[in-house]
């Protein structure tokens, strides 16, 4: 099911021992897969203020009536968990300690190295950006700054970076569309009321080339009158499969579910 992730700030998570431990505060994501790697727990009881990390794969199930995420961590394993800073990004250090807590082999034991990620992308063709835009960065600044800089980020801090279409600015991020069954970010929110007032759209991740950490930026191949035109995205309806259908007919794109079924194919043929 797709959420926007600002629905699922606020969010009680709850330990195995029935207990609350927290709220959800923000998501780390990959910022080449565009995937969700942790949950950021505003933790309560014992720890007020402190913020914890919690691997997606934790979360067992998620009840929307009652507005909790439902994990297999004990309290105490929430508790003793490395703290963590929500508004900066998380360096390999700190995911080391946090799967060391935890005993369970880290997300990248297929061979991706977080430090460079030289072994080998951690994501599938699927989420290649398109071709067609080439971003040009600022003497001194590559599209990503991979080079000594942590690979995931919060979408608290990229909340509010601005829309760069191919022909100019057109926006900024509102928020962010995960699919709660392999959290990966299905959509970026692009508010448009630099020209119509409320207006949100939809883009997909595939259509973002680069994005530029330093001028608090994202950049889509898109034009701005593409965006502009889409098909509204209402909050408060649900977002099915025929929005998305629509949504990419207007864009002239193959929506993300296409690849899926590449994929599987490919793997029972191997």
């Amino acid at each position: 099911m797709l959420r926007s992730a600002k629905e699922l700030q606020g969010y009680s998570i709850y330990a195995t021992d029935g207990e609350a431990v927290g709220d959800v505060e923000a998501f780390f994501f990959d910022d080449e897969s565009w995937k969700v790697r942790y949950l950021v727990a505003k933790a309560g009881g014992l720890l007020v203020n402190r913020e914890v990390l919690i691997a997606p794969e934790f979360v067992e199930s998620v009840d929307r009536d009652v507005r909790t995420l439902y994990t297999g961590l004990t309290r105490k394993q929430v508790e003793n968990s490395p703290g963590v800073e929500a508004d900066r990004p998380v360096a390999d250090q700190q995911e080391i300690a946090y799967y060391d807590h935890y005993g369970v082999p880290p997300y990248w034991g297929n061979g991706w190295e977080p430090a460079t990620g030289a072994a080998g992308p951690a994501y599938t063709g699927a989420y290649l950006p398109t071709p067609g835009f080439v971003l040009e960065p600022e003497a001194g600044e590559t599209v990503y700054e991979r080079r000594g800089d942590p690979h995931l980020r919060s979408t608290r801090e990229v909340a509010g970076y601005h829309i760069g279409a191919t022909d100019g600015e057109t926006g900024h991020v509102e928020d962010f569309i995960v699919d709660g069954e392999d959290w990966a970010i299905r959509y970026v929110v692009v508010d448009t009321r630099n020209w119509l007032p409320g207006r949100k759209v939809l883009v997909s991740p595939r259509w973002i080339p680069g994005v530029s950490w330093r001028r608090r930026e994202v950049y889509v191949n898109l034009t701005r009158d593409e965006i502009k035109s889409a098909p509204e995205w209402d909050p408060d309806a649900p977002l099915d499969r025929e929005y998305e259908t629509r949504l990419y007919e207007h864009y002239g794109r193959p929506p993300y579910w296409v690849y899926h079924q590449q994929d599987s194919t490919e793997e029972r043929t191997q």
